[in-house]
């Protein structure tokens, strides 16, 4: 279950990482790749990853004030999908046709279904823990 602490960790360290990196890149614009950034796509990444960190921590703070031991490979689908996900808008900001590529749309897919998978894992456990009581 400790792998929602780190996941938390993890997806913060990577949401002041894209406040800095849309940051320079306003300051700073390189040559190549200035205006082929798209911001709006950049921002929906960083907003994903301080959702993502907040998940993993409330899911790991809620379960440990409830007394759940929360399902291992849940936890890990949650952390690995949460980190993940938001990565996905990070490539797409980079790159002008990331959305029509097939590779793209497979790990996209591939990444939802893992977050998902987790996510529903997760509160499962809640619910039942909750009826059980």
């Amino acid at each position: 279950m400790e792998i929602l602490l780190i996941g938390g960790v993890v997806t913060a360290m990577a949401l002041i990482l894209s406040a800095w990196l849309m940051t320079f890149a306003k300051w700073y614009p390189i040559p190549g790749i200035d205006g082929t950034f798209d911001f709006a796509t950049m921002i929906r990444a960083h907003v994903d990853y301080a959702l993502m960190a907040v998940f993993n921590f409330s899911f790991f703070g809620a379960a440990m004030g409830a007394g759940i031991e929360l399902p291992v490979i849940a936890c890990w689908c949650v952390a690995i999908g949460g980190f993940t996900n938001p990565s996905i808008f990070v490539v797409a900001a980079l790159d002008e046709d990331f959305w029509d590529k097939m590779m793209w749309k497979v790990l996209s897919g591939i990444s939802f279904l893992i977050t998902t998978t987790g996510f529903v894992w997760v509160c499962y456990t809640f619910v039942q823990h909750y009826l059980s009581v």
